[in-house]
């Protein structure tokens, strides 16, 4: 049995340990909390992107219809103004030119109808716009997802900090705990900054390569 020297140095290193513990628990605890946002905010940008994707595949093939209606008049159209100056009745010629006139009309307003907002030219920008959002919600979705790889590497990290009582293992999870607040932040103020540096970068050696 030791001595109360000894006994007291044991008493102070298992108070040491103990508290060392409470730290890294709290460490653990932020770690959680940040998981929980990374995921909760991740969802909510995977379930937009889907619906934005669902939105611009059916706004693009109402696009699709309508431009085989448009093409389906005109050619129609063409087809009688060929036609009609050959006719020797007034009256069918008339009813003819009558007929192309109103073709004609609804293949422009198949073109543009800002009224309604369905025609081609405003299908293809709501499409479009569509896409634009969609590629935005799965470019936070990614940062949000390599946010809550680091935090669950933290967690790992500091539990095991815990077990083992090496420290430098909790200092590693502090550590991938900023970078999963950095992938969040980015994920919510900057979620292309990332691919458009990777394309910057890639520009660059291509650039490079071709002096």
């Amino acid at each position: 049995m030791g001595g109360p020297h000894e006994q007291l140095e044991q008493a102070e290193h298992a108070e040491h340990a103990a508290h060392s513990n409470k730290k890294i628990a709290l460490v653990i605890a932020i770690l959680a909390l940040g998981l929980a946002f990374s995921e909760t905010l991740g969802k909510s940008a995977q379930t937009t992107a889907l619906t934005d994707n669902i939105k611009s595949s059916d706004t693009w093939s109402f696009f699709q219809a309508k431009t085989i209606r448009q093409t389906t008049l005109r050619t129609a159209a063409e087809a009688m103004t060929a036609v009609a100056p050959g006719m020797s009745n007034d009256e069918v010629k008339a009813a003819m030119t009558k007929q192309i006139d109103a073709w004609k009309r609804t293949v422009a307003r198949y073109e543009s109808e800002p009224e309604t907002n369905e025609g081609r030219k405003e299908l293809m920008a709501r499409a479009q716009a569509a896409e634009r959002d969609r590629d935005l919600f799965l470019a936070k979705y990614h940062q949000y997802e390599f946010a809550s790889a680091a935090y669950q590497i933290g967690i790992v990290l500091a539990s095991s900090a815990v077990i083992t009582g090496i420290l430098a293992l909790a200092y590693a999870a502090g550590a991938l705990g900023i970078l999963g607040v950095a992938f969040t932040g980015l994920g919510l103020l900057a979620p292309e900054a990332m691919h458009d540096a990777m394309h910057w970068i890639e520009h660059l050696f291509r650039a490079s390569g071709t002096h």
